[in-house]
């Protein structure tokens, strides 16, 4: 059987918190004018640059899902939720400034639950186990997720420190393709 070697993730459009610097987390947030426009931008810029896949696979959160919907639609490549893509819960941290300097602390704990909420190492078992079913699935993926995810997959693919780890973002849609 013939495995793809790769992947492609995309962040979600932008959301009224991320214009107003709060953290979202697990809380499920729209995404503004300005973020649809984004979705459909990435749509266009994956057809432009001949970025296929066979499945689009999304956060369940209102904001990924629709990201990848206007993805979708331009693209006609199909979308599935996949439940283990859902930003991780922050706890105490939500709704509190993303960047704020006991947050960027906090982040390095990667036991710490924050209260209520994951801790770093929870959200790293879910997402390593679904990049292992996809690394060895013959199907070709986009991804679409949220930042804290995007911090997860990246510390698969290379080593991290903490400082690095903490600090790692990437911007609304932006496209990074990840090799195996």
């Amino acid at each position: 059987m013939e495995t793809n070697r790769y992947f492609y993730f995309v962040r979600h459009g932008e959301t009224v918190w991320n214009v107003e610097n709060k953290i979202c987390g697990a809380t499920d947030i729209e995404l503004t004018d300005k973020g649809h426009k984004q979705a459909i931008e990435t749509g266009y810029k994956l057809l432009e640059e001949g970025i296929t896949a066979d499945e689009i696979l999304t956060s369940p959160l209102v904001r990924a899902s629709e990201t990848a919907r206007h993805i979708s639609e331009i693209t006609h490549i199909p979308v599935r939720i996949e439940p283990r893509l859902i930003e991780q819960n922050f706890g105490r941290y939500e709704t509190t400034a993303r960047d704020g300097s006991e947050f960027h602390e906090a982040k390095k704990h990667l036991a710490s639950r924050f209260g209520t909420g994951e801790s770093m190492m929870q959200v790293a078992q879910r997402i390593y186990n679904l990049l292992d079913d996809i690394k060895k699935d013959d199907k070709a993926y986009i991804l679409v997720a949220h930042n804290g995810i995007a911090r997860i997959v990246e510390s698969y693919f290379r080593e991290m420190d903490n400082e690095e780890f903490s600090s790692f973002g990437i911007r609304n849609c932006e496209v990074r393709r990840y090799d195996f």
